[in-house]
């Protein structure tokens, strides 16, 4: 990893303090962690965890940016969806990870000049350094609303309106999983002589052993072939059906149909870390100081949503639905010719081409009681490829 750059002091001070817990947590364990586990502590672990400190993630000074961090005209093509199911449901929205509060900022700006602004914009959120920004962030751009805006613990018992998971579930824990000859091993992390941490497998069992086989029974998995499976995002899905009263869940993500996901040609999965705006493969890098995520098998998502009651709304790449809910229109709306076009126009060409984030990020809608068609679903939906 000598190509990355170097962290500070302070930083690795930071990591070590966390790669220390994630030892004791795999002694206290017999030796062995699940890389769910490993990955919840590096991502969460109170105070330590990637997401739970206090480092700066989102935007150029970060390690990764996000769409609503390119342009604001993404939040304004998204508020036109999400203005459409609030109508036919209840004005109450939930953001779940709000990251820097961007996304936020500008739906709440948009939905007010569409006079559809929601009663109350929740925001759930365990992370007290991105809860503090994300009240910076609309302070700054949306003042006169920040009333509106409140932040939640924990899910609440029953909600009638609209849930946005923006870049969510590809930071659920997951599973690590091996398909060989002699059967269905889960891949974990151990530690190494030198007190590293390294893999290890073990036979899967329990619920990550019926989730690889009924995968094995619908793809075709060579002998090796290594990947993800999340049960958390399983499960998250199906904690809505209990939930959701009224509404739509509107989740963007990168990641595929469960097709493509297991394809022959991803045979070693999808799991990638991000530091410094460097993507690599080694989720053993710096634990706490890098995010660590998984591409998402939206035929989980709408399995599980389905089992606990709910339907499927609509399923999109980004693009296609970004275009469904205008996004050219409002580019449109900024003067011609002007820096502020130029700089939009770039950010929307990558939301939108195949070849950026057009195709590869896809939106899925799942919900209850929404009868109209979906604005961002109208043109291009293949719902029918899950």
């Amino acid at each position: 990893m000598s190509q990355l750059p170097l962290p500070s002091d302070a930083a690795l001070a930071h990591s070590a303090e966390l790669h220390g817990a994630i030892v004791r947590e795999i002694e206290a364990a017999g030796g062995w962690l699940s890389f769910a586990r490993y990955m919840e502590l590096a991502l969460y672990a109170p105070g330590l965890g990637y997401y739970s400190a206090g480092a700066r993630k989102f935007g150029a000074a970060g390690d990764f940016v996000t769409a609503p961090e390119m342009t604001a005209l993404f939040g304004e093509a998204l508020a036109n969806q999400v203005a459409q199911v609030m109508a036919a449901t209840q004005p109450q929205l939930i953001e779940v990870g709000a990251g820097s509060g961007r996304l936020a900022a500008d739906l709440l700006l948009t939905l007010e000049r569409l006079s559809a602004l929601p009663e109350r914009y929740a925001i759930l959120d365990l992370s007290a350094d991105l809860r503090q920004r994300q009240y910076e962030t609309i302070a700054a751009a949306a003042p006169h609303l920040l009333s509106r805006v409140e932040w939640l613990d924990s899910l609440p018992a029953q909600f009638s309106g609209v849930v946005i998971g923006n870049e969510l579930l590809d930071a659920l824990p997951a599973h690590l999983v091996v398909w060989t000859g002699d059967g269905i091993r889960e891949r974990g992390v151990a530690l190494g002589e030198d007190g590293r941490f390294t893999w290890n497998n073990r036979p899967a069992t329990g619920a990550l052993l019926a989730a690889a086989e009924e995968i094995g029974q619908q793809c075709t998995l060579a002998p090796g072939h290594l990947s993800e499976i999340s049960l958390a995002v399983s499960a998250w899905s199906a904690e809505w059906g209990h939930r959701l009263a009224q509404g739509a869940l509107l989740l963007i993500d990168y990641g595929f149909p469960r097709h493509e996901f297991y394809h022959p040609q991803r045979n070693s999965g999808t799991l990638m870390c991000h530091y410094r705006h460097h993507a690599h493969p080694d989720p053993f890098y710096l634990p706490g100081l890098q995010d660590i995520t998984v591409h998402v098998d939206f035929t989980a998502v709408i399995a599980a949503a389905h089992g606990a009651g709910l339907d499927l709304l609509g399923y999109a790449s980004q693009g296609q639905f970004l275009l469904n809910c205008g996004i050219l229109d409002r580019l449109a709306a900024i003067a011609p010719e002007t820096p502020d076009y130029y700089r939009a126009s770039s950010a929307v060409g990558k939301l939108l081409m195949p070849h950026e984030m057009g195709e590869l990020f896809k939106v899925i809608a799942i919900g209850r009681g929404v009868d109209a068609p979906l604005l961002g679903f109208l043109r291009g939906d293949q719902g029918h490829r899950l």
